[in-house]
């Protein structure tokens, strides 16, 4: 599919890898580009009947790369057109209609994490480290995260996460409900991939009208959503919180809010 993105298809299953490894799988605008092709070619392939997301080099992602929440944002492209981005969650949140399992290994920040929200199996390793850094960088959730965590977690849980912005490992995971099972590392897309033969072997159009409906039952709260964060997103980009907090994380220091 790209240089950042690889797509395997075999059985019914496409394995869908996010490849940047020396950046811990990070989004930068080309990758985000390239992923948000994968989702629209997987989509039309009939071919595919269930979806694997994992990534390369033992982490799963870093989310977007540092430079993109450095009052740019993800509301637009290079070419200042619409960000892929956008368009990623148009498919995720109206009509990706065919089951999607997660496969964490290592780093699930930011987007590492959302992602999961919008994916409907999610094995997690015992080394897997998952973080929501939003307000850590002086912005605010993404992708429907703050509709779809209380209603996954609970708000007290869902508030603890987002608001310490701390990480937990993969067992801690199960247990807020954010993964279905815990594994060993070496047996995770193993275990992904045994679930998605599985599903592959049902009737197709009988599982994908499934999955219309799951999509149907919540779309019009994860769409509010989303439009509140967009626009909180957008005020936030470039404010001195935010460009305090990206210098510090740069210069590997504390950051000082106090003004």
């Amino acid at each position: 599919m790209g240089e950042n993105v690889r797509i395997e298809i075999d059985a019914g299953v496409a394995v869908v890898t996010m490849s940047r490894p020396e950046r811990r799988n990070a989004f930068d605008d080309a990758m985000w580009g390239e992923f948000t092709a994968a989702f629209d070619a997987l989509l039309e392939d009939r071919r595919v009947r269930v979806v694997v997301l994992t990534g390369d080099g033992g982490n799963f992602t870093a989310g977007a790369d540092v430079a993109l929440v450095e009052g740019k944002g993800e509301a637009a492209a290079s070419d200042g057109g619409p960000h892929p981005f956008l368009s990623l969650l148009d498919h995720l949140v109206e009509n990706f209609d065919k089951p999607l399992i997660a496969a964490v290994d290592g780093v699930a920040v930011g987007f590492g994490v959302t992602v999961l929200l919008h994916s409907d199996f999610v094995f997690v390793s015992e080394r897997a480290r998952l973080r929501a850094p939003f307000v850590r960088l002086g912005v605010v959730p993404e992708a429907g995260s703050s509709f779809l965590f209380p209603a996954v977690l609970g708000t007290r849980r869902a508030t603890e996460f987002l608001l310490t912005a701390d990480f937990i490992d993969g067992l801690r995971a199960v247990e807020l409900g954010i993964a279905n099972r815990c594994v060993p590392a070496d047996e995770l897309l193993g275990e992904a991939m045994a679930t998605a033969r599985r599903i592959a072997e049902n009737p197709p159009e009988a599982t994908r009208a499934t999955k219309r409906l799951l999509l149907d039952a919540r779309r019009d709260a994860v769409r509010s959503a989303i439009g509140r964060e967009n626009a909180a997103f957008a005020r936030r980009m470039g404010s001195p919180e935010n460009q305090e907090a990206i210098r510090a994380f740069r210069e590997k220091r504390p950051p000082d809010f106090s003004d």
